[in-house]
């Protein structure tokens, strides 16, 4: 059914681009619309974490300055201003699933960041391969 939505999950990793070319080359074999997400949130200990963050950081735009240099290193231009851009507050793997409702397919890389760089190789992926409301493509790295 051409006409549908593919989503992606970008994070600026590797793996995410890997992610994001293999699904634009599956949007333009189907017709489908490809719709590229990237989540953020605040770790739950922020404060203490981090105890001098600037006033002025803005999580938010970085994470859409993420998601736009992601598009432009992985794809054409014109590729890259076809696709639907998303930037989201929340879990990652959470972001991506409410996302995916009603696409056609969700696809991710097998590694990304999280908030620890990795710490926790393939939650995201694992998750949403559980929990997705439509197929999902888990891209490879070797």
């Amino acid at each position: 059914m051409a006409g549908g939505r593919i989503v992606v999950g970008v994070d600026g990793s590797g793996p995410s681009l890997k992610a994001l070319k293999w699904a634009a080359g599956q949007a333009a074999l189907t017709g489908d619309a490809l719709h590229a997400v990237i989540s953020w949130e605040y770790p739950a200990s922020w404060a203490t974490l981090m105890p001098g963050v600037p006033p002025e950081f803005d999580p938010e735009r970085l994470a859409k300055q993420i998601l736009d240099q992601s598009l432009a290193e992985a794809l054409t231009p014109e590729q890259a201003a076809a696709v639907t851009r998303t930037v989201v507050s929340g879990n990652p793997a959470q972001a991506l699933i409410d996302q995916a409702r009603g696409a056609e397919l969700l696809v991710v890389g097998d590694r990304g960041y999280s908030g620890f760089k990795a710490a926790v190789l393939g939650s995201v992926s694992t998750n949403v391969t559980q929990h997705a409301p439509c197929p999902v493509v888990v891209v490879r790295t070797p």
